[in-house]
């Protein structure tokens, strides 16, 4: 493309002129494309600048750079002659959804949560400015000159802009000041609805005041008049606001609202575009209008002239009307056939009521009259099948209903888990592992139960996931919460097997004080006489040993037999032992 477009160009001002028909539209893969409004076709593509959703393109005034910004943090500075890729640095931590250049060409501001302020020769963050609570929708200068006009004037400070984001209902007017300082927003105008469409009038003179335009989600239109002078507190409301409805003619009473589209000032300023309707087939209207008043409805009839129809059938099978007497031969299985519900009026619904006498029919004899064949009908057991489990598993992940998935997800069988993951479409593997995901993060104990799908999910489409390119940053939660579950296996394991000890010996110690005490004391004391003998023995080496303290071992000897008869006494006293026995102990 590059050798043709070379011979064309003649001179730089043919070449500055070619550019002002070029249309540029960013896409969602990443790339930029470069259309031609004169010549209705295509003229060139931009790509290797974003692997990401293009956010925003911008037109630099003076030369053919072209500014974009996308989903994946970076701005880009495109050549549009050579296609090629002129400077990328990064814009933000999270993506960059709005660019606006400076009046004087050589500022950059750049928004994705908070808004910076670029040079564009050094490519160097010059200002912050604290943005929005989401992400920034449009940016746009309100100003050319300060307000100021007795400091020297470097192009940029003394300016103000404006700001608006998605699900926010006020719209910041900031203001750039020559100390580093970082402010917030000096004032705010605020609007009904979402802002979708913003236009203004650029304030070139000290005293002229900045006309806004804004455009909401809820259709309306709201008109600011202001003069941009420092800090205003109080949030500013519309000089005036815009509606266009029906008259509510032949017929239908109720006008109906028509939605405003997009609205843009002409350069008079005083005139306004508006874009109203259908978004396929719109209306522009050149409409001047009176802002003193507060409120403005505009009265048009769409309904003329939106020639769009949305009742054409898309299918081409036509459905016959069936009488009550009629018998429809259905095509299915033979020896299989139904009977046709026709559509009953009241009164034969009140025929079909039982009366309080008659016996109800059993269900066989009413599967009887359809003429099918009950034993087709009933299931071997009470659970639904496999293949069903995969159609409701799917309907589930589509609709993202709890019910539906916490009956599928929670079932235990190897079996019907294995058959339910082997018949569902592979466009519902990663939805159902990022459910998985979910679960297993929001609740761990239900990780018994999630593993079994998660090894049949991986075992049954290993070769799908393998083929797709953004695997791991799809599964990268599920790695980590895995990750930090079997770091922790081992010190688990070590403090189950410690607590595991710590409790049987607990255990052990509590059994053991729960075992009453026996009494040890002896009731009856039986002495033999190979006993005597053996104290006698005793008694002999203990004379061996000494011989000089025979007199007090005597001693002793005789006064603990004395106490061993009257122990023995007060036994024999106790118990009821026979006399015989009585007098052999004596």
């Amino acid at each position: 493309q590059d050798g043709p477009q070379r011979k064309k160009r003649k001179s730089e001002v043919a070449e500055v002129d070619k550019q002002l028909d070029i249309l540029a539209i960013g896409t969602a893969v990443g790339s930029i494309l470069l259309y031609s409004t004169v010549k209705g076709e295509l003229q060139s593509k931009l790509d290797g600048g974003h692997d990401n959703r293009v956010n925003c393109v911008r037109w630099h005034q003076d030369n053919c750079c072209l500014y974009s910004c996308s989903e994946d943090k970076h701005i880009v500075e495109w050549n549009t002659q050579t296609c090629k890729v002129k400077c990328k640095w990064k814009g933000d931590n999270s993506s960059v959804t709005s660019l606006c250049i400076s009046p004087d060409g050589k500022m950059l501001l750049s928004a994705g949560r908070t808004i910076k302020l670029w040079d564009l020769e050094t490519k160097e963050v010059y200002r912050h400015f604290t943005g929005h609570a989401t992400s920034v929708s449009s940016l746009m200068f309100t100003t050319v000159k300060p307000m100021n006009e007795n400091k020297p004037f470097d192009g940029i400070t003394g300016l103000y802009f404006l700001s608006g984001a998605i699900h926010d209902r006020l719209l910041s007017v900031w203001y750039i000041r020559s100390d580093r300082k970082e402010k917030n927003a000096v004032m705010s105008f605020t609007v009904t609805d979402e802002p979708t469409f913003i236009d203004l009038t650029v304030s070139e003179v000290k005293e002229e005041p900045v006309k806004l335009a804004v455009v909401c989600r809820d259709g309306q239109l709201h008109l600011f008049e202001h003069i941009l002078n420092g800090y205003c507190k109080k949030p500013l409301t519309s000089n005036c606001t815009i509606q266009i409805a029906t008259p509510g003619n032949d017929g239908d009473s109720t006008p109906k609202p028509v939605p405003i589209l997009a609205a843009a000032f002409c350069t008079d300023k005083q005139s306004l575009l508006l874009v109203y309707g259908n978004t396929l087939q719109p209306i522009i209207e050149k409409v001047s209008l009176n802002t003193t008043e507060s409120h403005i409805c505009l009265i048009r009839d769409v309904q003329k002239v939106l020639s769009l129809k949305t009742d054409v059938g898309l299918t081409k099978v036509k459905t016959p009307v069936v009488n009550s007497d009629t018998k429809v031969l259905v095509p299915g299985v033979p020896g299989h056939s139904t009977a046709v519900k026709t559509p009953s009026s009241g009164k034969e619904k009140k025929k079909n009521k039982r009366k309080p006498g008659e016996a109800e029919d059993s269900i066989e004899e009413r599967l009887g009259a359809l003429d099918l064949d009950v034993s087709k009908v009933k299931t071997p057991s009470g659970l639904p099948q496999t293949d069903s489990f995969a159609v409701l598993l799917v309907q589930g992940l589509e609709s993202n209903d709890a019910e539906i998935l916490n009956k599928v997800l929670n079932t235990r069988k190897e079996n019907v888990i294995k058959n339910t993951v082997a018949r569902m479409p592979i466009h519902a593997v990663i939805p159902l592992l990022h459910e998985l995901t979910k679960r297993l993060q929001g609740n761990p104990y239900s990780a018994s139960v999630m593993v079994r799908w998660l090894k049949s999910v991986f075992t049954l489409h290993a070769s799908y996931l393998s083929t797709l390119p953004d695997l791991i940053p799809q599964l990268g939660m599920l790695y980590q919460l895995m990750e930090s579950r079997v770091k922790t296996l081992q010190k688990l394991s070590r403090l189950h097997g410690r607590l595991f000890i710590l409790i049987t010996q607990v255990a052990a110690s509590e059994r053991v004080q729960d075992v009453t005490e026996v009494n040890q004391t002896a009731k009856l004391v039986y002495e033999d006489e190979s006993s005597e003998e053996e104290g006698s023995d005793d008694e002999m080496i203990a004379d061996k040993d000494s011989d000089e303290n025979w007199d007090e071992d005597e001693e002793k000897e005789e006064q603990s037999d004395e106490q061993d008869m009257a122990v023995e006494k007060e036994i024999n006293g106790d118990s009821d032992l026979e006399p015989e026995n009585e007098s052999e102990e004596e």
